[in-house]
């Protein structure tokens, strides 16, 4: 059985879609919200499956790996969170590159040499990785229409994955790949797929109006920390308005936040814009922490524990 495993944002998409585009075979999807990290787990993996991992931290799914492997199942991993210790196996080809400038689209734009870049582009712009999309797009001779329209429609694909759940979602990612993996380009979907695209679109701005009133709790030349309310629509422009934030004041460090459904918080962290650091080690610090040097998050954070994050924050980027 062919298993592929991906996380739900436009980085996790647009890999898988590349993939699939190149190496087409019938496989069982497994996804969820952005933050739905653990997705190993719930793979119970057979001698002789085929696992295709994308966009998830090799370092969270561990345990599920190593048990994944010892149950002899092939796995492809891909992808640029902190991994720690890599297990050498032979079931196991991983190709994982946690450079600040690099995304899962990226490497498999690489891995299926650049025979679908259009996605490539479109899931970096997704990861608020601008330059590293533009670079990308080069030998595409894109106009700046057409990159702004890769652009706009990374963005919106990457907030359709942000929620506490799939209710919290417009679209489940599952499905929104599959709308998705038919057209070789991306322009081909905006082209025929335009009903969709725009109802995404248009929520999209709907909800980042709403965020465009919310003062910071916290602000210095070096960071901003944001408090949304525990609404719908701010558990959607968790991490897309946190990208917005850093692109807007890029020598500044951000912090969005928002409350789950556990009693407590859940943390977008961006790394200011002109150094990309730090934000993985920050949130590695705190239970359910993760991510990469330039953006990370915390999806739970005990409520007694908001002041002892941000005092870290302060001093992550003093």
């Amino acid at each position: 059985m062919n298993i592929d495993i991906f996380n739900g944002d436009a980085d996790g998409i647009c890999a898988l879609v590349q993939l699939r585009l190149a190496f087409p075979v019938d496989a069982q999807l497994v996804t969820g919200v952005k933050r739905d990290i653990n997705l190993l787990s719930r793979v119970s993996a057979q001698p002789g499956d085929q696992l295709t991992v994308l966009d998830i931290s090799l370092d969270t799914n561990r345990a599920a790996l190593l048990e994944c492997l010892q149950n002899q199942a092939n796995i492809l991993y891909v992808d640029h969170h902190f991994s720690g210790d890599i297990p050498e196996h032979p079931g196991l080809t991983c190709i994982i590159n946690t450079d600040a400038n690099v995304c899962t689209s990226l490497l498999i734009n690489d891995y299926v040499n650049q025979r679908f870049s259009g996605w490539a582009v479109t899931g970096a712009f997704g990861d608020n990785l601008a330059d590293s999309a533009r670079l990308a797009a080069k030998p595409l001779q894109l106009s700046d229409s057409q990159l702004a329209q890769l652009q706009q429609l990374g963005i919106c694909i990457n907030y359709n994955a942000y929620g506490a759940t799939l209710d919290d979602l417009h679209i489940a990612p599952g499905d929104l790949y599959q709308q998705l993996k038919v057209y070789p380009s991306p322009f081909d979907f905006i082209a025929e797929q335009g009903v969709l695209y725009q109802q995404l679109l248009a929520a999209y701005d709907d909800d980042m109006g709403r965020a465009q009133s919310i003062q910071p709790e916290y602000q210095n030349h070096q960071i901003a920390v944001f408090m949304l309310p525990d609404e719908k629509w701010a558990r959607r422009v968790n991490g897309v308005w946190a990208n917005k934030l850093t692109n807007q004041y890029p020598d500044r460090a951000h912090a969005v936040i928002t409350h789950n459904n556990r009693g407590g918080y859940q943390i977008s962290v961006r790394a200011p814009l002109n150094n990309k650091t730090g934000a993985d080690e920050l949130c590695n610090r705190f239970p359910e922490g993760g991510g990469r040097k330039a953006a990370a998050g915390i999806n739970h954070l005990n409520a007694h524990q908001l002041t002892e994050f941000i005092d870290a924050f302060k001093l992550q980027y003093r």
